[in-house]
């Protein structure tokens, strides 16, 4: 190699693995003070295209589980109310049958009508009361979608039965009469409206139950998909921590070296002494 005073090759060979080692050492600091292994998209396309991809759906799943756990808050509400409308249904029916005795005149079935009507109208009044987010649940209407996943059609539908009065059937019963015949009837009606509530309640135990695994589920592949997306994203603190000193290494020796080559061309003036 020519020496020269005015162009210090060596120099610039020493700076430029010099910027290249500062580069490296910085990517490696970035990497490290950020806990993930592509700070830029230069460091792994592929990887980040995929990491942003899968942290994309771990935050959907996480909103679905919360509507998972939503629905069946909805569920457990409209079940304890059909469970107090069970209760209803047994007292009226005790009702019933005491005003099919014979023992029981017509002022007493009168009596035991009072109890029964107010009966009723609290059924209703517990279909009307029983809301989630200000929306009646047992007036028939009820009809609703829950979102469960992240494709628009991981959903699971909710449609809850009438649960009035009129629904169950048992709104026009009354116990009156000189005999027990208006109670008979009355008792035939309350057997078949407990039957309604006993097979409106299997249904939400059901619901609640998929609901349950619905949940369960999303919440396993949260757990799989953040697994994945650490081993593209995250960074190897231990492995980076080695590389990171290695570049601190050779970012020291190419400063050293640099500071080598720039003393060149002062010893070539001693040629000219």
């Amino acid at each position: 190699m020519t020496l020269s005073a005015s162009t210090n090759t060596t120099a610039n060979t020493a700076l430029r693995y010099l910027s290249q080692n500062s580069a490296a050492s910085a990517s490696s600091l970035a990497k490290l003070s950020s806990g993930s292994r592509i700070v830029k998209a230069s460091d792994d396309a592929a990887s980040l295209a995929i990491g942003t991809k899968i942290k994309s759906d771990v935050t959907a799943l996480k909103q679905a589980q919360v509507n998972a756990s939503q629905a069946s808050s909805v569920l457990q509400v409209a079940d304890g109310a059909l469970s107090q409308t069970t209760d209803i249904l047994m007292r009226m029916k005790a009702l019933s049958v005491q005003a099919q005795s014979g023992s029981v005149s017509e002022n007493e079935r009168g009596f035991l009508d009072k109890e029964f009507q107010a009966l009723i109208e609290q059924i209703d009044s517990i279909a009307d009361q029983t809301k989630f987010n200000g929306e009646v649940l047992l007036d028939g209407a009820y009809d609703q979608s829950f979102q469960v996943g992240v494709a628009s059609t991981d959903t699971i539908d909710v449609a809850l039965d009438d649960a009035t009065a009129t629904g169950l059937g048992v709104n026009a019963l009354d116990l009156t009469g000189t005999d027990g015949t208006n109670a008979a009837a009355a008792s035939t009606a309350i057997d078949a409206a407990i039957a309604t509530i006993n097979e409106q309640r299997a249904d939400v135990g059901a619901s609640i139950s998929r609901f349950e695994f619905a949940s369960a589920n999303v919440a396993n592949t949260i757990e799989n998909l953040d697994a994945a997306r650490s081993v593209l994203m995250d960074v190897d603190m231990a492995a980076e921590m080695s590389n990171f000193s290695s570049k601190q290494v050779m970012l020291q020796a190419s400063v050293a070296m640099l500071a080598q080559a720039n003393q060149q061309p002062q010893q070539l003036l001693r040629l000219l002494n």
